[in-house]
């Protein structure tokens, strides 16, 4: 084959560190484009971005260019200096260590993009914690919880 094609849609999530709630709402529309931009960058087309006060979700198509560590790597490099410069209130700000990234069967896009969509309203009723262990069972992921927070 002479052509190397590829598409994999892939749904990201991680939290601010200790899931402090430090996303509020002078910044979290900014920080999604700017998420956005930053996957546009690199050649993973965002679907869509979107969160809570203490975590963020990306929807995006994995670039064949890119390594999944290396994506995140500069997600939350880039985007933690840029919320550092935005205001004193934001000079400690620190996303969490570890990150989920699962696969998306091109059928369901739709129903991740209401669900990061609709975040504010799911998360009155459930926790990142709670959501992000549910993904972990959904997945078939192994973990233990005492090494997934921090």
């Amino acid at each position: 084959m002479s052509l190397s094609l590829s598409k994999v849609y892939v749904h990201i999530t991680f939290s601010t560190k200790y899931r402090q709630n430090l996303i509020d709402s002078t910044i979290e529309s900014r920080l999604h484009e700017y998420i956005g931009g930053i996957c546009k960058s690199l050649e993973c087309n965002p679907i869509k971005v979107g969160g809570f006060t203490d975590h963020v979700h990306v929807l995006c198509i994995l670039s064949k260019k890119i390594t999944q560590v290396s994506l995140l790597e500069e997600i939350k490099k880039q985007s933690s200096l840029w919320i550092k410069k935005q205001g004193e209130q934001y000079h400690n700000f620190y996303w969490q260590r570890g990150y989920g990234i699962f696969s998306v069967n091109p059928s369901e896009i739709k129903v991740v993009e209401n669900y990061i969509s609709n975040q504010h309203e799911h998360h009155s009723r459930k926790s990142f914690q709670d959501e992000y262990i549910a993904f972990l069972n959904k997945y078939n992921i192994e973990y233990d919880e005492k090494y997934i927070w921090e």
